[in-house]
């Protein structure tokens, strides 16, 4: 697992090292139960703070994407396909505004939008 941070990018470095982390995860290149790198180890690598990487742990932790066992680390947690489901319907949400947005800077319809989208499924 390569995570690489932006220090120019204006996201906060805890947020860069979940957001990847929860990617690699969801995306089913981590496997249940794999070991993610210790807190310790990928600050070190990273030339960041303890603390900073364990906020990154705590939040995955806490989204359910991740358990810890004390003494022996922190593991990719078994996908709840629930989960998996919100998170995508989140994204598809957000990206849906997205559409409307540039919809409305085009002056699209929802009719126009609604036949971009068949046709592009079409093809697929």
């Amino acid at each position: 697992m390569k995570i690489l941070i932006n220090n120019k990018s204006g996201v906060p470095i805890y947020e860069q090292i979940y957001s990847q982390i929860k990617s690699y995860i969801i995306s089913g290149e981590a496997q249940e139960d794999e070991a993610l790198p210790s807190i310790r180890s990928l600050a070190k690598d990273l030339r960041i703070s303890v603390i900073t990487t364990k906020r990154a742990y705590d939040e995955l932790e806490r989204e359910g994407f991740i358990y810890t066992i004390a003494g022996k680390g922190c593991f990719v947690a078994a996908k709840n396909l629930e989960l998996l489901r919100e998170e995508n319907l989140r994204k598809i949400e957000e990206y849906m505004l997205c559409i409307a947005e540039l919809a409305d800077t085009c002056k699209l319809t929802r009719e126009d939008i609604t036949e971009m989208y068949r046709v592009i499924t079409e093809e697929e």
